[in-house]
């Protein structure tokens, strides 16, 4: 399986893995299981950041080295998973997991979330 982690997941992995589910945590230690960090997440840490958010303090430029050196595969954003985010139904309005939940959709991959929400959309969704 082919795993795409939503920003949340992505910072509790680098800094407060007990934070995640034992499921998860099964899931992203099996080799068998693609891991993959979408550059929305990234882009999302550098905007959150910027704003002072206490939950994004993280350095996005480490935990981007830090995920391709652990064998992360990163997503760019293409404009087929932009035009994805207008036939998805109103169920949440982050912008960000919006996307991601587009991505995961067009891509085929699981997105793993701690949003219960996102388990909404017509989409494989894992809730960490």
């Amino acid at each position: 399986m082919n795993l795409l982690f939503d920003t949340h997941v992505l910072l509790w992995a680098a800094g407060s893995p007990e934070r995640i589910s034992r499921r998860v945590r099964t899931l992203i230690e099996n080799r068998e299981n693609g891991l993959v960090f979408s550059v929305a997440s990234i882009w999302e840490i550098v905007i959150k950041r910027s704003l002072g958010r206490r939950d994004f303090r993280v350095d996005p430029q480490r935990l981007r080295r830090k995920l391709v050196e652990n064998g992360y595969d990163e997503l760019p954003i293409g404009g087929e998973h932009v035009l994805g985010v207008a036939a998805l139904p109103a169920v949440h309005q982050d912008p960000f997991d919006r996307l991601l939940v587009a991505q995961a959709i067009h891509e085929g991959l699981a997105l793993v979330t701690a949003d219960r929400a996102l388990a909404r959309y017509p989409a494989s969704i894992v809730v960490a």
